[in-house]
């Protein structure tokens, strides 16, 4: 019997970046915490049968409160992280008893149905995919003296999101051999490259930023009040 999809939302970081006292994912984006916008995102989809908010331990119980205040706790467990993003990841896939997984930054809040189905689709399909947009500049490599070093043909360049969508399973033993190796990765998709598995690239949209620097918040904002206004 296909247990369906299950969502890992990660929501532990600190974002020094934002200049700010509060963590990113507890800004207030039209009188409601960024993280609840995500949430409210994929708790909207009937393929979804269980999400997991991974926190900071600090903030399990406020976020709790959150959740219920917003009427999402009959579709959101939380659960406290832990020290890198990779082991607050392994904490959540863990909790979920489901034969998919979605992972995603809770600082993501536009990402849209259209966007994750695709990565749902494309993993069942493949395996394993990740939502990801063409990069618009040109990138170089540079050495620890600021020389360039390399100038990478900008058409094999993929800026990679979330949603990453990967059967359960498998996910779970990238991260329990990159626990055994003491190896951090900087995505979900690394890990499961590391253990020879193809990921394919769903093209996404612009819009479906990390909110990171006070300029992305001043975004968002803006996006928010275009999506009211639509």
């Amino acid at each position: 019997m296909d247990k369906g999809w299950g969502v890992v939302i990660v929501a532990a970081g600190r974002g020094t970046r934002m200049g700010t006292t509060e963590s990113k994912q507890f800004l207030l984006l039209q009188d409601k915490p960024v993280f609840i916008h995500t949430l409210e995102v994929f708790a909207a989809l009937d393929e979804v049968h269980e999400m997991v908010l991974v926190t900071g331990a600090a903030d399990v119980e406020r976020c709790q409160d959150w959740v219920k205040e917003y009427q999402l706790d009959s579709r959101v467990r939380v659960i406290p992280g832990g020290k890198e993003r990779q082991h607050s990841v392994h904490k959540g896939l863990k909790a979920l008893g489901t034969d998919w997984v979605l992972v995603h930054d809770g600082v993501r809040p536009f990402v849209n149905h259209e966007q994750i189905k695709g990565c749902m689709e494309a993993a069942i399909s493949g395996g394993a995919s990740v939502l990801a947009v063409p990069v618009k500049d040109t990138i170089k490599q540079v050495n620890a003296e600021g020389v360039v070093t390399a100038t990478p043909d900008r058409s094999s360049l993929w800026s990679i999101q979330t949603p990453q969508a990967f059967r359960l399973s498998s996910l779970l033993s990238a991260y329990e051999s990159a626990e055994q190796d003491g190896f951090l990765g900087t995505d979900d998709a690394m890990l499961a490259e590391r253990q020879g598995m193809s990921v394919k690239v769903v093209e996404g949209n612009y819009t479906n930023i990390k909110l990171t620097t006070p300029e992305d918040l001043e975004y968002a904002a803006f996006l928010l009040g275009g999506e009211k206004k639509r």
